[in-house]
């Protein structure tokens, strides 16, 4: 009777396999952590009308940041949506701007204002969050700002305002700069007072 071939090839037994190639099975195996956060903003279809009609392509809109300080966004198009998400995270990485902050939250009060789109930032104390929606909201997240009040006045255009929102964070200043110790008093010497701070004689009593 012949005997029941096995699937290890010649010379080799069947519990003698080698690992798996992506290692998921090791118990030191650690998955890479991202070092950006990205988020897509928005995505809309775009035509453009050619000779034989409109070709459609997809327009990404992408923040990315490192939620530390720094975060740059990106618009981009592509045949379908993973390929315009794609390349418009390349074009965010590609124009980081640094934040800074201070306890987190931004040192002093900000605007700016892209085309129709006015955004307004405001420090907060700690424990108030992030009271801002929609664009500026993930802008400030992926960022690292933890307390920050915002307004968004204009038009409601999510490029224009996540552009507007890029402006006013890079005009912020750094507390570094802006706060300065008080100087020592300086002491006078007797040489340098005047001669009227002298001690002038004490008046005579009238007589009775």
């Amino acid at each position: 009777m012949a005997e029941p071939q096995t699937t290890a090839t010649a010379g080799q037994s069947a519990d003698q396999r080698g690992p798996r190639r992506d290692n998921r099975r090791r118990p030191d195996f650690v998955p890479e952590e991202k070092q950006f956060d990205e988020r897509t903003l928005h995505i809309d279809r775009v035509a453009r009308v050619v000779k034989g009609g409109r070709r459609f392509r997809f327009r990404a809109l992408v923040v990315v940041g490192d939620r530390k300080h720094k975060v740059g966004i990106g618009i981009a198009k592509g045949a379908d949506v993973t390929a315009a998400v794609t390349k418009a995270t390349d074009v965010a990485k590609k124009h980081l701007v640094a934040v800074p902050l201070y306890k987190g939250t931004l040192p002093h009060e900000t605007d700016a204002k892209v085309g129709g789109a006015r955004i307004l930032l405001k420090p907060a104390s700690a424990g108030t969050g992030l009271i801002a929606g929609g664009v500026v909201r993930t802008i400030l997240e992926v960022a690292g700002v933890s307390n920050a009040l915002s307004k968004s006045l204009g038009s409601t255009n999510k490029a224009n305002t996540a552009y507007a929102t890029i402006a006013a964070l890079q005009s912020v200043t750094p507390a570094s700069t802006w706060i300065t110790k008080k100087a020592p008093a300086k002491k006078t010497t007797a040489a340098e007072k005047p001669a009227a701070a002298k001690a002038a004689p004490k008046p005579k009593k009238s007589e009775k």
